[in-house]
This record gives structure tokens, C-alpha cells and sequence, in this order.
């Protein structure tokens, strides 16, 4: 029927290239990394004299972002890394495990973030940046002693800038850091959490998470993840990989995103709804959370965007939208208010229905 889902094979990550700076060698994880890329069987790998990375080349803008998306770079995080940022509404602290994401999401949020080419970035110093993460418990204000969401402790988002599952075949990172969250001696509690749009969790299922990890599966409508979500596992890859998590003991969620009202909207995001809930029926003691995210852009994301895909055909019409800005008074265009408030009161109806024990956390 119009919208089924069904599944496609899995997908796994493999640089074309790998690109590894000399104090990134240095590192044990650096190394790790070296030595997950050759079993991967990566042929391209090498070692730089020094800590620059080297041009990625490409005559256009488009054979510049293939490159680039083709290409690893082990690097060692700045100093700015370890000085934490809070994320609202998602986390009390961001931390960064990687910049750079392997899918070719056409409305991909890190456009008008990151800038140059999207060459994928895995940090070799791991160590440095899970050991600094002490120093930020309960000093958040997200979660962190509210009323709402204290019963999470403090919160660490690890993916606002890469997809760590995606790229977890050939870094590992994520796995480090779902085993340090799970057996370090935390002075209070503490939550990692993670969203992705990959589906493998086999890796992750035995790993000593304690319940201090959050893995949320972004998923969407048929009618948007067929159209805009290249390179990705597909949406039931996903839901069956949430279910594997669910039934490991993990803490799972739903980041449904970018939520567009495209045609038939409701009949897509119900169907979506549904695939979850068939899912989830047989985890036990399920702990489900849902983040709710409509789509947006800004005049520097557009403009990347169409640089990467000029023949998208993704809705980006000023004329369409509202002006909204941030605290610095960058500016975003939303959805108007009308649409904004029927995408909110369906989604408020329709998950209770379906899951009724998932908690929303946001809409925005």
C-alpha cells in the first residue's frame, strides 16, 4: 500500500580514504581507529607528517562534497572541545566524538554548522573528552535538577555534530563511551545519549551500558526518508534495531525529524507510528522517550545545500515560512505558527494512542 514500509539491506560506512594527523597517531585510540579502518579494508590510509589536513580537492562544489563525504580524518580535538556547551532541549551538555556525518541527508542540519567540505572528523584524544566530563555533572540546567526530566541525571548528547553509530564500524568511539558512562564511578547520575540513523546495534547489545545510555533512532515518514535520506538504514532497519536496543536493557527513543506536512502527512507519520509500536510490543520494562523536530533552515544551510544537491526537491521557500531567531539572533525559517500548532496537536494525540508509554520530551 501507498507508504509500507519495507526493509532494505544494512548499510556499513567504509572511507574511501583515511586521513590520520601525526599527533592523532600518537593516540592509543588514534590507532585503534588505523587498525578498525584496515580490517575494514580500507586501502587508502595515510599517515601525515604533520597536524594539517591536506586538501581535499575537487573542481566543483559537488566533486568537492563527494570527496569529502568519502574521506576520514583522525584528528585530535581542540582545547574548545572540552569547554562543554549546553544543548537544549535535547541535553545539558554537548560533547563531540566526531564532526561529520557519512548519510547525504538532503536537509542535513550540519550545512550550515560545520564549515569547508564535510570531510568526516573522528577524534583520536577520546580519553581527554570522556574524562572531562566529570567536571559538568550536575552543573546543567536541561536536565539536571528539574522537575521534569531530573530523574535523567546529567545529560551528555554525543551527537549534535556526527552520527556516532554510522561511523562506529571503523572509530569505536561509541562503544567507549557507552562502557565508560556504564562503569565509571560517577560522583551523581549521569545519561550519554546518542540519536542515529543506522541500524547497527549487534555491537552495542552486550556492552556493560548499565542503563546510562540513551540510543534514540531518528526515524520519519516514508513519504521524507525515501525522498531525502541517502546512504542511511532504512526506516525498518531502524525500528528493528530500536526494538534489539529496547530488548538489551537500553533506554531507547524516538527522534522523529525533520517532520515535514508533506502530502498525506498523517497517514505517513500514523503508519510510522504503527511499524513502532508492533516493534516495541515485546520489550519489556520499556523505556521510551520522543523528541518531536519540524524542519527548518537558514540562508547559509539552504545555500550549502543547494550547493551539495542543486536538483533536491526539498521544500526551502522563504515565502513559506516564518522568521525565527536564536539568542544571538542567527535566524531560522520555521514553519508558520498554524502549521506548527496542527503538527504539535496531532503528534500530542496520535503518540499517546500508539505509545502510551512513551514520555514527549519536546516539540520544537
Amino acid at each position: 500500500m501507498q507508504g509500507e514500509l519495507t526493509a532494505s539491506p544494512a548499510r556499513l560506512w567504509r572511507p574511501k580514504r583515511v586521513l590520520v594527523t601525526r599527533s592523532a597517531y600518537e593516540r592509543d585510540h588514534g590507532r585503534t581507529i588505523v587498525a578498525r579502518c584496515v580490517a575494514a579494508g580500507v586501502q587508502d590510509i595515510e599517515l601525515l607528517t604533520g597536524d594539517r589536513l591536506p586538501p581535499i580537492g575537487g573542481d566543483t562544489t559537488r566533486a568537492s562534497y563527494a570527496k569529502a563525504k568519502s574521506t576520514l580524518a583522525v584528528v585530535v580535538a581542540p582545547p574548545s572541545k572540552l569547554k562543554l556547551q549546553p544543548i537544549p532541549p535535547s541535553a545539558d551538555w554537548r560533547f563531540d566524538l566526531a564532526e561529520g556525518c557519512p548519510a547525504h541527508c538532503q536537509y542535513c542540519y550540519l550545512a550550515g554548522s560545520l564549515t569547508g567540505p564535510p570531510v568526516t572528523r573522528a577524534y583520536a584524544n577520546l580519553d581527554d573528552i570522556l574524562g572531562n566530563l566529570d567536571g559538568y555533572l550536575g552543573h546543567g540546567a536541561v536536565t539536571s535538577g528539574t522537575a521534569a526530566r531530573g530523574g535523567e541525571g546529567t545529560t551528555f548528547e554525543a551527537s549534535c555534530y556526527t552520527d556516532p553509530l554510522g561511523i562506529e564500524a571503523v572509530t569505536g568511539s561509541l562503544s567507549a563511551a557507552i562502557t565508560h558512562f556504564g562503569q565509571h564511578s560517577w560522583a551523581g547520575p549521569a545519561q550519554l545519549r546518542a540519536t542515529t540513523k543506522f541500524d547497527d546495534v549487534d555491537p552495542l547489545l552486550a556492552l556493560p551500558h548499565n542503563g546510562r545510555t540513551r540510543i534514540r533512532l531518528s526515524i520519519n515518514a516514508a513519504g521524507v526518508a525515501g525522498r531525502f535520506e541517502g546512504g542511511t538504514a532504512s526506516v525498518p532497519r531502524r525500528v528493528t534495531a530500536l526494538g534489539k536496543l529496547g530488548r538489551a536493557g537500553y533506554p531507547i527513543g524516538l527522534t522523529i525529524a525533520p517532520i515535514m506536512p508533506i502530502a498525506d502527512w498523517r497517514s505517513g507519520y500514523d503508519d510510522l507510528l504503527r511499524s513502532v509500536a508492533v516493534e516495541l510490543g515485546t520489550v519489556a520494562d520499556l523505556d521510551l522517550t520522543v523528541e518531536l523536530i519540524t524542519h527548518r533552515f537558514t540562508p547559509r544551510s539552504k545555500e550549502v545545500l543547494l550547493g551539495w544537491y542543486p536538483r533536491t526537491h526539498l521544500e526551502m521557500s522563504e515565502d513559506l515560512r516564518r522568521q525565527k531567531r536564536g539568542k544571538f539572533g542567527a535566524v531560522k525559517h520555521v514553519y508558520p505558527a498554524p502549521v506548527m500548532n496542527e503538527l504539535k496537536q496531532w503528534f500530542s494525540a496520535a503518540i499517546p494512542l500508539h505509545l502510551p508509554a512513551a514520555r514527549i520530551l519536546y516539540f520544537t
